[in-house]
């Protein structure tokens, strides 16, 4: 983490995203905001890249479309369930907050990230001319020197009112009791919440197109200071959440994701096997 500046990762997931509105149709996560917030230029920058037709570039654009796509779909199911806080945990560049197709229905979104991130994405919002609505609330937070409920707490977050958290692209570069420590204080929260996150498979598990992916996933994010640090077992996952009260518990990998997400398309765009899973749970 570069001081005013976000993580590399989290600029590639942007990118990507808005590559998928420019060169994938249908599009599985559509996303008017995902070129603007990028600046001025990107969409012409994006089209003259020579690497996004590629398998890898397809497997991993795919990863992020299909994931964000994901949760925003369980949070629609939390909606319907009366939920009306959306935590979105390490933010980044995600766009959902300015396109909310439930802000009348009185849904807030608190984003939470590192403050020099969020600082960041300030600009580009400026930059973009992309209008920060009311129904968005940063949450800077900077875990160094406290806790993710203190920094929600200061900011108006009700845990006595049900939540539902995305978690996307972070639980593979932290601690295995770091990631069980945020999913034991979402389990505490109201009833009628939820969290949705990606996670990754150990190399173990994973055919050689998957070990060999996988560690190009994991080089370019080294690369960049961020590295992989926790896989997990789906058992292992479930039997956790289980134990912390978490119900309805939905744990889709790679088939099941391509059958829901990608079935019947011929431009090859799918996810990649068995590296990535994506898990939803009801509190």
């Amino acid at each position: 983490m570069e001081e005013a500046r976000p993580s590399r990762t989290a600029w590639r997931v942007a990118e990507r995203r808005a590559a998928h509105q420019i060169v994938d149709s249908p599009r599985v996560l559509d996303d008017p905001i995902a070129i603007p917030i990028l600046g001025p230029g990107a969409e012409e920058r994006l089209r003259a890249e020579s690497g996004l037709r590629t398998w890898l570039s397809r497997s991993v654009r795919a990863s992020m479309a299909a994931r964000s796509r994901y949760a925003e779909d369980q949070l629609a199911r939390a909606v319907e369930r009366g939920t009306r806080q959306y935590v979105i945990l390490g933010a980044g560049l995600d766009t959902f907050g300015y396109r909310n197709p439930y802000a009348d229905r009185g849904l807030r979104v608190f984003e939470v990230d590192h403050p020099a991130t969020q600082g960041w994405k300030r600009k580009r919002l400026a930059v973009g001319r992309i209008v920060i609505p009311p129904s968005v609330t940063f949450t800077p937070v900077d875990f160094e020197r406290q806790t993710l409920p203190e920094g929600l707490q200061q900011v108006g977050f009700d845990p006595s009112k049900p939540a539902f958290f995305s978690w996307l692209g972070v639980t593979m570069y932290l601690a295995r009791e770091t990631v069980f420590g945020t999913l034991r204080f979402v389990a505490s929260c109201a009833p009628r919440g939820g969290v949705a996150f990606d996670y990754l498979m150990p190399y173990d598990t994973l055919s050689w197109s998957g070990r060999f992916l996988l560690r190009a996933m994991a080089r370019r994010v080294a690369r960049a200071g961020e590295p992989f640090r926790t896989f997990f077992m789906p058992e292992e996952l479930r039997r956790e959440l289980t134990g912390m009260g978490f119900r309805a518990i939905e744990d889709l990998g790679g088939a099941e994701i391509n059958e829901r997400y990608f079935k019947g398309r011929t431009d090859g765009l799918k996810a990649p096997g068995k590296i990535g899973r994506l898990l939803s749970a009801e509190v």
